[in-house]
């Protein structure tokens, strides 16, 4: 980064108070400096790094105007999905809530739903901040993350939502509770290797789907997204910025079942002094 564009970008990140990054297509790799990495923590750090950088280094913006909101993107990165080949496509959705708030639900959808350029998403599995333990406490904690979701639903912006590490006990309870019923739930690889007879029997008595991932409880630590902001923008002194949300989308084409593109929506916030 030459000189001016570190003025500017330490400007820009010192004024600023909410952050706004899209990745841009991963099925093209060229950016990233590992091509395979090891989780998906690493492969988001990788991201966060990449597009930071490219964007500080082809940017320039007037010391006059300074947004509030850093929409870091690359135009030819995006991935708009065409009228034309939208009934083609399935669109899903991973969201990682680092920190509680259903407005963040909202701006997620939203954002992804602009960035994609489609009025709906196909799927939306939530992953909700902090551990999930004893039943009563894990519905308490689930239910305004889902009320939000249900929203979104009835407005048509999602056609079907689902869950994430959920045993079939608080499955059952969420499924008994919820006027929009989930429709899947993912479990973790890494905590069981077989599925649960009883969650097993249970989602297919209710025709929910269960599906199988690998992220980590916590997709990314706060030290670990600042020191990713950091090395993105040149090793520049950074502000204490905040995780907010990480949003994982697929672009499948549904005649032949392959990924024709995903990438990673984020947003983080200027913690306060």
């Amino acid at each position: 980064m030459d000189p001016q564009n570190s003025t500017e970008a330490k400007q820009l990140l010192n004024h600023a108070k909410t952050l706004r990054l899209h990745t841009g297509n991963l099925v093209n790799r060229s950016r990233l400096k590992k091509k395979c990495p090891g989780s998906t923590s690493e492969e988001l750090r990788d991201c966060i790094q990449a597009t930071l950088n490219d964007w500080f280094s082809t940017n320039k913006v007037s010391s006059k105007d300074l947004p509030d909101t850093l929409d870091c993107f690359l135009s030819e990165a995006t991935d708009a999905i065409t009228p034309e080949e939208r009934e083609e496509v399935k669109v899903s959705v991973k969201l990682f809530l680092c920190e509680s708030g259903q407005s963040s639900i909202r701006d997620a959808v939203e954002m992804a739903c602009e960035t994609l350029a489609v009025s709906q998403l196909d799927s939306v599995i939530i992953a909700p901040p902090g551990p999930l333990e004893g039943d009563n406490q894990s519905l308490a904690h689930l239910q305004p993350a889902w009320e939000e979701l249900e929203a979104l639903v009835r407005s048509q912006q999602i056609a079907a939502i689902g869950t994430s590490d959920l045993d079939k006990d608080l499955l059952e309870h969420l499924y008994n509770w919820a006027q929009v019923k989930p429709s899947s739930n993912q479990v973790n690889l890494a905590s069981c290797c077989v599925m649960p007879p009883d969650l097993t029997a249970f989602a297919k008595e209710f025709d929910i789907q269960l599906l199988t991932h690998n992220d980590a409880k916590e997709l990314m630590s706060a030290a670990t997204f600042q020191e990713a902001v950091q090395e993105g923008a040149q090793d520049l002194s950074i502000a204490d910025w905040r995780l907010e949300w990480v949003l994982r989308y697929s672009v499948i084409v549904k005649s032949r079942g392959i990924i024709k593109s995903k990438g990673y929506l984020v947003s983080a916030r200027k913690a306060s002094p």
